[in-house]
């Protein structure tokens, strides 16, 4: 098959499919509809706001089709012709019956090194478990979660000194999957790849974020914290209750870095100053230097632009 005359339909939502969307296009591939979620309200004025693949393909006029229940038969007949399903973030388990519709079948771009961290946060798994490498797999999806065979992987080492949070490993693994999409799809389209089946006795499972995940629970290790808080910074992001006086505080610690030191007094949860004036938490193990903090109703600050306000804090306990 020409690739030109490669039909594709391109199944995404979030940033991290505008890459791989933005390479097809790129490199001359005819992308003849995009499928993505509906409209969402965003922000305090719940203003409808469009995912970001519906952006771009509105940019370049791409049909643009944004089904409620992928079960619905009329959605099925409205889908044009298309010779494969290229599928990045999209949000949605899709039928079996949708994924045999093309004869090439349907492609995934999944950011983890499958089986492990299926599901739907292997970023935040990744960084949460403290694993040294993770990657991009490119899978043909079938009707169980990122259980189809691999077509093609690339690997990523972590680095040790400058310890990516979401965003960072979100946006690198986005790249990778896009590079990896263009270099592996013609050879797969002329059938010079074998799909290998993955070892499902190696699998391991992500799970869906819910907002009561980011709270922080301080008798853990203070590595585990940090951790925790690089892998939660979009979603749910992690919090603690700071008890000022009568009143209860919530801070959303926005950035923190680990150390072994610990106090000779204070259970965890303490806060308390080095004789750099430099202010930790301590842990179950080690203590969390903060960094910046974001008060309940106020703008993000330093540790320090925030003690200078609440000079009580040192000495007390968050919970």
């Amino acid at each position: 098959m020409i690739l030109k005359t490669l039909k594709i339909i391109f199944w995404g939502t979030p940033e991290f499919a505008i890459p791989a969307l933005k390479s097809l296009l790129e490199n001359g591939y005819q992308i003849v509809a995009v499928v993505t979620n509906p409209d969402e309200p965003v922000g305090r004025k719940q203003i409808m706001t469009p995912p970001p693949v519906k952006v771009l393909a509105n940019k370049h006029k791409i049909p643009v089709y944004q089904p409620i229940n992928l079960k619905d038969n009329n959605f099925v007949k409205e889908l044009p012709t298309a010779d494969i399903f290229i599928v990045a973030a999209y949000g949605k388990i899709i039928p079996k019956k949708i994924l045999e519709i093309p004869k090439l079948g349907t492609l995934n771009i999944h950011p983890s090194l499958l089986p492990k961290w299926r599901g739907p946060s292997p970023i935040q798994s990744t960084i949460l478990n403290g694993d040294s490498e993770t990657g991009v797999t490119i899978i043909k999806i079938d009707e169980l979660m990122d259980h189809g065979p691999a077509i093609a992987t690339i690997n990523f080492r972590l680095p040790t000194a400058n310890k990516p949070t979401f965003k960072e490993l979100h946006e690198k693994l986005a790249k990778l999957g896009a590079e990896l999409l263009i270099e592996i799809l013609p050879k797969y389209i002329a059938g010079e790849i074998k799909p290998e089946p993955q070892d499902d006795s190696k699998a391991t499972y992500s799970k869906i974020l819910k907002r009561d995940d980011g709270r922080i629970d301080w008798p853990r290790p203070a590595e585990e914290i940090e951790r925790q808080i690089r892998a939660y910074e979009s979603w749910p992001g992690s919090f603690t209750v700071w008890p000022d006086g009568k009143n209860y505080l919530r801070l959303k610690i926005e950035e923190a870095e680990a150390i072994e030191e610990e106090p000779s007094r204070g259970s965890s949860g303490f806060i308390w100053q080095n004789e750099k004036s430099e202010i930790f938490v301590k842990a179950g193990k080690g203590s969390l230097k903060l960094k910046k903090i974001t008060p309940a109703g106020s703008k993000t600050m330093t540790a320090e632009e925030f003690l200078r306000g609440r000079p009580n804090f040192i000495g007390t306990n968050l919970i």
